[in-house]
């Protein structure tokens, strides 16, 4: 049996800083008010890296501190809902940009779930037998879709990209249980990206290519739905929740993961958070706390630590995987 591990983590946010008091100086807000609301103190924001520029940083560290040569990675995954053009994908260009010859590449869309479903994806991949190595990266820039006028949401997100890479040395098996969700009928509440049909044939104008968001809904639906689901993977995994080491959860806002810790009965230190310096970066928020954890020798990568990855977003989609990490 092939048994997927992963490897290495590595992350990279864009080098310029904004602050909740620079956001004050163009638009109606203060750092009080976003702190309080949502726990977010600084974002890192795009001042010309796209997407792949972003994610193609991430995959050099990757193959630099793993020693693989970029030929022998059998597959690369972005998730992504802010790609750099819907052809090529944005896996593509990382792909001619690393020099993974070799490599199938795509992106993946499934907003702030979009790493834990692009694991997912993978580890199935190596699973198989039919593929031995390969990469998943979670990359954003959220910046080029947001409305800088409305502060409900200007105020939440940020720009970065994490991830992971993932071979079949794998002694036991990754993924010790796992759920994934969608709800289409709920959708409408977190919108972006519009494409107005404009032919010789017909002409329809969409209102959305700016991120529209019903923040309460949203909320609603992470303290509601989401528990229930992580719950439903536990018992799936014969694991009580105070059994997990950790659980890394996507960084929207401090008081959804409060409300979590609260509503599974575990003790909120497990529940790690970084969302104050680098905001709500959708599908690059688990793997950025995951590398950062990482980095910081909060855990290793040799198997002996059991972790909650949880997203939850746009589509409207939710998910979660208990790994061994």
């Amino acid at each position: 049996m092939n048994f997927a591990k992963i490897t290495q983590a590595a992350h990279y946010v864009p080098e310029n800083v904004v602050s909740n008091d620079d956001l004050s100086k163009i638009m109606d807000t203060n750092n009080e008010w976003i702190y309080s609301r949502t726990g977010i103190k600084n974002r890192h924001i795009s001042t010309g890296e796209n997407t792949s520029d972003l994610a193609t940083k991430v995959v050099k560290q990757l193959i630099e501190n793993s020693g693989v040569d970029p030929e022998l990675i059998d597959f690369i995954i972005v998730a992504t809902v802010t790609p750099d053009s819907m052809m090529p994908s944005t896996a593509a260009r990382v792909q001619a940009q690393v020099g993974a010859t070799n490599a199938f590449a795509y992106d993946l869309t499934a907003a702030c779930s979009g790493f834990v479903f692009a694991l997912s994806t993978a580890e199935k991949l190596i699973s198989s037998g039919a593929y031995q190595r390969g990469i998943v990266i979670g990359a954003e820039v959220f910046s080029k879709v947001i409305d800088w006028s409305d502060r409900s949401t200007a105020v939440l997100f940020g720009d970065g990209a994490a991830g992971v890479l993932l071979d079949n040395s794998g002694s036991q098996p990754l993924i010790i249980a796992e759920k994934m969700q969608t709800d289409g009928k709920r959708g409408g509440s977190l919108l972006s990206s519009y494409a107005d049909i404009q032919t010789p044939f017909a002409s329809v104008s969409y209102e959305g290519s700016n991120l529209s968001m019903e923040g309460r809904a949203i909320f609603d639906f992470a303290v509601r739905d989401v528990p229930k689901n992580i719950q439903a993977t536990l018992e799936k995994s014969d694991l009580a929740a105070e059994e997990i080491d950790y659980y890394l959860l996507h960084q929207a806002n401090s008081r959804i993961l409060d409300k979590m810790a609260k509503k599974l009965g575990v003790t909120r230190n497990k529940f790690l958070q970084n969302m104050q310096e680098y905001g709500n970066t959708s599908a690059a928020s688990i793997p950025i706390l995951l590398s950062e954890s990482v980095k910081n020798g909060i855990f290793s990568l040799d198997g002996q630590t059991k972790v909650v990855l949880t997203g939850f977003g746009g589509g409207l989609t939710w998910g979660t995987a208990i790994i061994n990490l």
